[in-house]
């Protein structure tokens, strides 16, 4: 039975205990997630719920606290027409085992069991695991043996059936290119645009994401960033109030912590093809020989958002929010709902204090959607770069593919040394694409070393 399972767990028993059907945002879908894994299921295309649909289910409570012990209410079974919108995925649950209540020792007896950390079983969220379920099973049945002869069954049933293969990660690799002739001739050699407007990415390494940086997660699929998010944008407001009193609104104040280095929900692109390739090659020595990528978005200028759109001050203005205030946000409410929330007006109590004039209705499509904006250049990188952003929204994962107006393409880049050399005789470069005297220096040195190293 070695392989993957799902386990779902939701804060309110009532979604457990009973359920015939589980639904869960989208925006939980995959936390702690093994990301070699999720990788494949992002998407959450047919192939990637199908996947779902084959793998053994914990439908958990969440761990509560009682007389020193921990207590979770927990059904084992199967799911089945597993189904996905833009807002949530939904699938029909069929038991197996219904343990019900199970009560550890402590919270880490718990956390034993599941092979999880402790902070998972407060968490309503869905997850792809690694690993069987049998020792699961099994502890289980130790804590409520009047379910051992049904866990014994499954087992027997189960043991030698093969695992199913989880989904392969998807790109649109349309060419391999080695210098910047045949990086110009895979750019002419693409479709007309149409009314879409073109926008690019390089990446120095291609199995790097397209996931900005508070999103980014850890190995076993934990947020790095995103339980710290308005704690980073406060320190550095506080510590560098000045640099921010020129910013009219929360995405300009986004768009230079992004250039400050502080994680965000802003992921860099370019109108400028050539400063795409040049951040392809562009970075760790290390990495020189390792391919890089330069990705292509086709967006329809219909769907281009400007600094001052409200669905970007909306969007922007998650950062204000703190980890348990997100936790508090459902998208799958309808409009009038969704903005009688407490999170709602939260939220819009942010927006207000750069919008005075902003209607007090909050659409959650929105709010949960990747916008491509467009940023005031008033900054010193930003003018160079020709610099636009994909604006991520709560819960919003770009898959490699696309999504709905949202087409991507991607080069591969080799022979990055040549290209960098390449760049160069076009005054694109160091200095130029970050034009402070520390970069201007430390490019001046190498062109310098390399120049006393050729003489040798």
């Amino acid at each position: 039975m070695a392989g993957n399972f799902n386990y779902i767990s939701f804060g309110n028993v009532d979604y457990v205990d009973g359920a015939a059907q589980v639904g869960m945002s989208r925006g939980r879908m995959l936390e702690y997630t093994p990301k070699e894994l999720a990788n494949g299921l992002d998407e959450l295309g047919e192939e990637a719920l199908a996947f779902l649909g084959t793998l053994p289910t914990f439908l958990c409570s969440e761990v509560w606290r009682a007389n020193g012990s921990a207590t979770m209410h927990v059904r084992f079974g199967q799911l089945k027409n597993v189904q996905a919108d833009r807002k949530e995925v939904v699938a029909d649950f069929e038991p197996i085992v219904e343990f019900g209540e199970v009560t550890f020792s402590d919270v880490n007896d718990a956390t034993e069991a599941f092979g999880a950390d402790g902070f998972q079983l407060y968490r309503t969220h869905w997850a792809v695991r690694d690993g069987e379920v049998r020792p699961i099973l099994e502890l289980l049945a130790q804590r409520k043996p009047e379910y051992a002869h049904l866990v014994a069954k499954y087992i027997r049933d189960k043991q030698v059936a093969p695992a199913a293969a989880p989904p392969e990660q998807k790109k649109n690799v349309i060419a391999t290119v080695k210098n910047i002739e045949e990086f110009l001739a895979a750019l002419q050699s693409l479709p007309p645009r149409g009314d879409a407007e073109v926008f690019y990415r390089g990446h120095e390494d291609a199995k790097y994401e397209l996931t900005p940086t508070v999103l980014r997660k850890w190995p076993d699929g934990s947020w790095q960033f995103l339980t710290s998010e308005d704690r980073l944008s406060k320190e550095l407001l506080i510590a560098h109030y000045e640099e921010f009193q020129g910013d009219q609104y929360c995405f300009d104040r986004l768009v230079r912590m992004q250039h400050f280095g502080l994680p965000t929900r802003l992921l860099d692109i370019s109108s400028n093809p050539l400063i795409a390739l040049f951040f392809a090659c562009y970075g760790s020595q290390e990495l020189i020989d390792t391919p890089g990528e330069v990705i292509i978005f086709r967006v329809p200028e219909a769907r281009i958002k400007y600094y001052d759109s409200d669905t970007v001050s909306c969007i922007s203005n998650l950062c204000n929010l703190s980890y348990d205030q997100k936790n508090e946000i459902d998208l799958a409410l309808d409009i009038d709902s969704f903005n009688s929330s407490k999170v709602a007006e939260k939220l819009l109590h942010h927006i207000k204090s750069e919008k005075g004039f902003f209607e007090g209705r909050i659409n959650p499509d929105h709010l949960g959607s990747i916008v491509c904006a467009k940023a005031k250049h008033n900054n010193a990188r930003i003018k160079p770069q020709s610099g636009a952003f994909l604006l991520y929204g709560h819960g919003a994962i770009l898959p490699d593919t696309g999504q709905d107006g949202l087409e991507i393409l991607r080069l591969k880049i080799i022979g990055k040394q040549g290209i960098l050399e390449q760049l160069d005789a076009l005054n694109i470069n160091a200095t130029t694409v970050y034009p402070s005297i520390d970069q201007t220096a430390e490019h001046v040195k190498g062109r310098y070393k390399r120049a006393q190293a050729s003489m040798r």
